[in-house]
């Protein structure tokens, strides 16, 4: 017997998305030596403080849209452009050796949430929404 998947809650993936973007992002911003540790040097730092602060910028968005009724919908294109974003550049440039293959971790959590967003409900929210709409 198969389990029916209940879809993800939106509000839920905007949350734990924002949260991953706003790490993501600021890891470099705090300590670049441990980031290219693990994802490789970069001849371009600027470029690389530039794309933290945007997935800093990204995730913020992401969890300030969460509680407002019409939040995870925004939530959803953000986290949804941001993820086919990063997944793009990483499944190009690691074949190509611009990039270490470490990458394919992010591109795989970059595809888990895709999965979770498409998952999700559009216009799906928390239990408040519901219970201001039973009033």
């Amino acid at each position: 017997m198969t389990k029916a998947r209940v879809p993800e809650r939106a509000d839920t993936v905007a949350v734990a998305h924002g949260a991953f973007n706003v790490v993501g992002g600021l890891w470099p911003l705090l300590h670049l030596r441990s980031f290219e540790w693990v994802f490789g040097p970069k001849s371009d730092v600027w470029l690389q403080m530039t794309t933290g602060g945007l997935l800093v910028s990204a995730g913020v968005a992401q969890l300030a849209a969460a509680p407002d009724p019409q939040g995870p919908a925004q939530a959803r294109r953000i986290g949804l452009g941001t993820a086919m974003t990063l997944l793009a550049i990483d499944l190009i440039y690691v074949p190509k050796g611009r990039i270490r293959p470490t990458y394919l971790l992010d591109a795989a959590m970059q595809s888990g949430w895709i999965a979770a967003w498409l998952r999700s409900a559009p216009g799906q929210n928390s239990t408040r929404k519901a219970r201001s709409n039973a009033r």
